[in-house]
């Protein structure tokens, strides 16, 4: 299913939030497609589970051979599991963090990613994208360590990768929220454990408050829309506690329990019999 986020003459943005997700196993996760006066680029493809729909659904919108990037936030699979088939199917060029610009050929057959990524120092940078520019922002830590954000400035969306997320159905996703204390019990959990460290959030809250955003859109989950929830986004974000904040030596010892192979319960270790 796709989903119209902003369309004037000459600019596009499109999520799409069910795809490939059929069999409950594997995480929800949207895509996104951004054109400008017939130039695109594609946000976060996903893994190959989504690539066949994406690339269809993708086709009624615009012709395949103008896309222009691959666009990732990071190097995880279910950002770009799937890049050897865009780099197969497509002209388009990889942009992604330079921490992860010789890590991401992996994805792909020896050879399809030669001359074709485009790394972004760590202050990131201004994409030319038809006649305007998409913009790569700095969001390190949130939750890799090369991580950036995308800012739209014509729709004044912006794509926020992990940040954001929330663990909900393909259907809930495709639902903006415009109240955010309803929507936290799908959020915090996720944020505590992936997001590194408070420090971090407090100086992407920082930067992210110069920006007229109209919408917050994460890889996981619903959009978050509106200013009033926009604001209380960023406020609870600005003051989470999370990642190495919570963890102490309690988190680092040895192991005493055993992994059941059979039915993945853990139990108590039987000691050694000397």
């Amino acid at each position: 299913m796709s989903i119209e986020l902003y369309r004037d003459e000459h600019h596009a943005c499109l999520m799409f939030t069910d795809l490939g997700e059929e069999d409950g196993h594997a995480v929800q996760s949207n895509q996104f497609l951004v054109i400008d006066h017939g130039a695109g680029a594609i946000i976060d493809p996903g893994g190959n589970r989504a690539f066949n729909e994406l690339f269809l659904s993708l086709s009624r919108f615009f012709p395949p051979q103008n896309l222009q990037y691959i666009v990732a936030s990071h190097a995880d699979p279910d950002i770009i599991a799937s890049l050897d088939r865009w780099m197969t199917s497509t002209r388009s060029k990889l942009v992604i963090s330079r921490i992860w610009e010789r890590f991401a050929p992996h994805f792909a057959k020896v050879g399809k990613t030669e001359d074709r990524v485009i790394g972004v120092p760590d202050a990131g940078g201004r994409l030319p994208l038809g006649r305007g520019h998409l913009w790569l922002l700095p969001a390190h830590f949130m939750h890799s360590e090369g991580n950036f954000h995308f800012w739209d400035p014509v729709s004044r969306i912006l794509f926020t990768g992990d940040l954001g997320a929330s663990l909900v159905s393909g259907a809930e996703a495709a639902k903006p929220v415009r109240e955010l204390a309803p929507h936290l019990p799908a959020m915090e959990g996720f944020h505590r454990r992936y997001m590194v460290s408070n420090k971090i959030l407090r100086l992407w809250a920082r930067m992210a408050r110069q920006l007229d955003i109209r919408m917050i859109v994460p890889q996981h989950g619903a959009p978050i829309e509106g200013r009033r929830a926009i604001a209380d986004f960023i406020d609870w974000i600005e003051s989470l506690m999370c990642g190495v904040d919570l963890f102490d030596d309690r988190a680092y010892q040895l192991p005493t329990m055993a992994i059941d192979p059979r039915d993945h319960r853990t139990q108590p270790a039987l000691r050694a019999v000397a």
